[in-house]
C-alpha cells in the first residue's frame, strides 16, 4: 500500500514537472499531453506559470463575440429568417380621429349699439339659414328716434333760405351754409356709428319723417347657431343677438399624442375619411398646430380646412385621419427582429454557419413594420426576422449575454 502511494507522487511530481517546462519552453501543454495533461495539473494543484502568449490568447477568447448555434435542421423546424440590415426610404402614418367644428373666421355676431325694444322678430329659431342682407329684427330705440328727428332737422335748416343782398348778410349766409352742412354730416355719422345703413339714411332724408323702428340685417350667409334675440325683449348695446356661421368650408380638429409630435408640421398631407361618405376621401393639409397640451390625454390638437360644398358637413362629425409623414432614408431592420426587454432592446445577427450572435441596439422611429437603427448595427449584416424570441430562449439558456453598442465600437 506505501509503495503504491510512493509511485503515484512520484507520476504526479514528473507530470507537473514537465507542464512547467513545457511552459518554459513555450509549449502548449495540449501538444505534450492533450487534455490529460490539463487533468493531471489540476489534480496535483500546481499552478501554472503566467506568460505572455497565455495572456494573449486569454484576452482574445474574452473578446470574441459570444454567439448561439442553432443547426439549419434546427431553424428550419423553428422558422428562422433573416433580413440584411439597409438603408431605406420611410414613411411615418399618423392615424387619429378627427372632429368637424366651425370656421371660426367665418363667423359673425350681431348686436347693437344702442337701447331699445324687439317689436318684431324675423329669425325665431337656430339653425335658420339667412343670406347677406336679410332682415332679422325690428327695434324700437328712442334715443334713435331723437338723433333721427335731429338729422331731419339739420337737413331742413341747411335748406332754408338765407339773408342776402349786403356784404354782411352774404358772409353770414356762407357761415350758416357751412355750419348746417356740418351738422347734417355730423347727424349722418352718428346714425352710420349705429349701423344704420346708408339706404336707411337716404330713406330718412328724403321722406323727412323718422322711423319708428330699425331693421337689423345679416351680415353674412350663414346659419344661425345662437340665437339671443326674443320677441318684445329689451336689448342693450353690445349684447349678442345672433350668430351665424358660413359653413362654406369647416375646420377638422385633431388630437395627436406628445410623442408623435416632433414629426408634426404644418403642410403635412393627411387623408380624411367620414362615415357619413363611404369610400370618400378628402385632402388637406395640416394648416395650424395648437400650442397647448392637454394634460389629461396628453395630447395636442391640429387643425385641417376642407370645403363643404352643398353644408353636407356638419359640425361634431366624427372624422378618421391619416397624416403620412415621409422620414427620408434610414438605416432600418424589421420590427420583428427586436426582443424589447424593456431595460434595452437586443437583436440576433447572423453570423454564418448556424451561429447567430446576441447584440443590443439603439433604436430610432418605427413605421412600416420598420424600426430606425441608431447604434450598434451596419449596412449589410443580417439579422434574424422571424423567430428571435426562439432564438432568444436558447440564448437564456445558455447564458449568453448580448453585446452592447459598446463592445461593438471597440470590435470594429
Amino acid at each position: 500500500m506505501k509503495r503504491t502511494n510512493v509511485v503515484i507522487i512520484s507520476a504526479a511530481a514528473v507530470i507537473a514537472g514537465l507542464i512547467i517546462y513545457g511552459y518554459s519552453a513555450g509549449l502548449n501543454p495540449d501538444k505534450l499531453f492533450g487534455k490529460k495533461a490539463k487533468s493531471a495539473a489540476s489534480a496535483t494543484g500546481s499552478p501554472a506559470p503566467s506568460s505572455a502568449p497565455a495572456k494573449a490568447a486569454s484576452d482574445q477568447q474574452a473578446e470574441e463575440a459570444p454567439t448561439v448555434e442553432i443547426s439549419e435542421k434546427g431553424q428550419r423546424l423553428i422558422g428562422v429568417k433573416t433580413t440584411e440590415v439597409a438603408v431605406r426610404p420611410i414613411e411615418k402614418v399618423i392615424r387619429t380621429v378627427g372632429r368637424i367644428e366651425y370656421d371660426e373666421r367665418k363667423i359673425a355676431t350681431v348686436n347693437t349699439k344702442f337701447e331699445g325694444w324687439i317689436e318684431k322678430l324675423y329669425i325665431d329659431y337656430t339653425g335658420k339659414y339667412v343670406k347677406k342682407g336679410d332682415p332679422l329684427a325690428e327695434i324700437y330705440s328712442p334715443e334713435l328716434f331723437t338723433t333721427q328727428q335731429e338729422f331731419i332737422n339739420a337737413v331742413k335748416w341747411s335748406r332754408s333760405s338765407v339773408p342776402a343782398g349786403t356784404s354782411v348778410g352774404v358772409d353770414l349766409g356762407k357761415r350758416l351754409s357751412a355750419d348746417s352742412s356740418a351738422i347734417v354730416t355730423a347727424a349722418k355719422q352718428r346714425l352710420r356709428l349705429w349701423d344704420i345703413s346708408d339706404e336707411q339714411v337716404k330713406k330718412i332724408e328724403e321722406t323727412g319723417t323718422p322711423v319708428r323702428t330699425v331693421t337689423i340685417y345679416s351680415p353674412v350667409n350663414g346659419y344661425v347657431v345662437q340665437k339671443g334675440a326674443l320677441q318684445g325683449m329689451r336689448v342693450m348695446p353690445g349684447e349678442k343677438l345672433f350668430d351665424i356661421a358660413d359653413l362654406s368650408t369647416v375646420w377638422i380638429i385633431s388630437d395627436i399624442y406628445e410623442y408623435e409630435l416632433p414629426l408634426i408640421k404644418v403642410g403635412e398631407s393627411a387623408r380624411i375619411g367620414l362615415s357619413y361618405f363611404p369610400g370618400k376621401e378628402f385632402v388637406s393639409r395640416i394648416d395650424y398646430v395648437y400650442p397647448s397640451l392637454s394634460g389629461e390625454t396628453r395630447t395636442a390638437k391640429v387643425r385641417f380646412t376642407i370645403p363643404n360644398q352643398g353644408g353636407q358637413l356638419k359640425p361634431q362629425m366624427f372624422a378618421n385621419v391619416e397624416v403620412k409623414i415621409n422620414l427620408g432614408r434610414k438605416l432600418v431592420i424589421p420590427s420583428d427582429s427586436v426582443i424589447d426587454t424593456g431595460m434595452r432592446q437586443v437583436v440576433y445577427v447572423d453570423q454564418g454557419d448556424g451561429f447567430f450572435e446576441p447584440r443590443e441596439v439603439m433604436l430610432g422611429i418605427g413605421a412600416d413594420g420598420l424600426r430606425e437603427v441608431l447604434k450598434g448595427l451596419k449596412a449589410g449584416e443580417k439579422v434574424a426576422s422571424s423567430a428571435a424570441f426562439l432564438i432568444d430562449s436558447e440564448s437564456q439558456l445558455k447564458g449568453v449575454k448580448p453585446l452592447t453598442p459598446k463592445d461593438v465600437k471597440r470590435e470594429k
